[in-house]
Order: C-alpha cells, then sequence, then structure tokens
C-alpha cells in the first residue's frame, strides 16, 4: 500500500501535516522562532545534514511560512518567517508548553522564553470556555462546516449550531 498524499485530503489539519509532520519541519520553524536565519546556522544548531536542511527550508518556502531573502553582499541570502509563518507561533508555543510538562526530565525545559520588553515568562494560555474556564475536548462539540463535504456532514450530523 502507498503512502496518503495527505496534500490532497480536504481537512486542513492534514494538509498541515503534510508540511509540518516532517519531523524536521518543526524544529527548523523553532529555530526560526528562535532567531536563527542563515543556512549554516541551522546546519549547526540543529546538527541536520545539509542535504535534508536544504529540503526541509524549500519545502517551508515553498509553502509559504518562509521566504529566502537576499543579503546585501548578493551571494549569500537568509530565511525569515513570512507572516503564514509567524501565525504558527501560538501553535508552537503550544506544543513546547506541552513538551515542557511531558517531556523533560526533572531539570526541567532546556529552552525558556521570556517576553523582550519585560522580562516575564512567555507562556501558552489554555483554550478557554465562554465562561473563562479551562475548555478539555470533552466539552466541545463537533459540527460540520461550511466546507465539509457529503461524508463529514453524515458523520457529524447536520444540526442547528445554535447561533
Amino acid at each position: 500500500m502507498g503512502r496518503i498524499d495527505f496534500t490532497r485530503m480536504r481537512c486542513p489539519v492534514a494538509r498541515s501535516m503534510a508540511v509540518l509532520g516532517e519531523r524536521w519541519a518543526m524544529l527548523v520553524l523553532r529555530e526560526c522562532f528562535y532567531g536563527t536565519t542563515r543556512f549554516d546556522e541551522f546546519e549547526r544548531n540543529l546538527g541536520i545534514a545539509p542535504n535534508i536542511l536544504s529540503a526541509r527550508l524549500r519545502d517551508l518556502t515553498g509553502h509559504g511560512l518562509l521566504e529566502r531573502v537576499p543579503l546585501s553582499d548578493g551571494a549569500r541570502h537568509e530565511y525569515r518567517l513570512t507572516e503564514k509563518g509567524r501565525d504558527f507561533f501560538p501553535a508552537y508555543l503550544a506544543l513546547k508548553a506541552w513538551a515542557d510538562r511531558w517531556m523533560t526530565g526533572p531539570e526541567g525545559p532546556p529552552v525558556v522564553l521570556e517576553e523582550s520588553a519585560t522580562g516575564q515568562p512567555v507562556v501558552a494560555r489554555p483554550v478557554l470556555s465562554a465562561a473563562g474556564t479551562p475548555l478539555r475536548p470533552e466539552e466541545v462539540r463537533v459540527l460540520p462546516g461550511p466546507g465539509a463535504g457529503e461524508a463529514l456532514r453524515a458523520r457529524f450530523g447536520e444540526t442547528d449550531r445554535g447561533r
């Protein structure tokens, strides 16, 4: 059985995983959020093979998360986050918060983030209910959206959203 092409799926989460699900993609984005812009810096900070790094940078650029910008010397360039790439930052913070809680040792996370202007810790806020309390998965109703096909409408049922 061949690999499933997630880019052709209707689900935006599946299409996102086609871009972000490759194991190095998230780490390249992490480096961008930490200020890395140059190929040699990515290579050094990640310990990644140059051919793999080239492919990941090409993919992330092709999908519009990064842009390749020539430097003033004309011979080199750097990679900068686009608006689409910067929009992923809250999702990265949520992943980092989860990883810091569940995937670190007793010594704690190797990297902490703080707001430059205030020195305050950067905190990924929980998803809140309308009442302002943390929202749990079992408290969410899944409904077909405007882009839902027949299968999703059948799966989740056509219901009035109560709005």
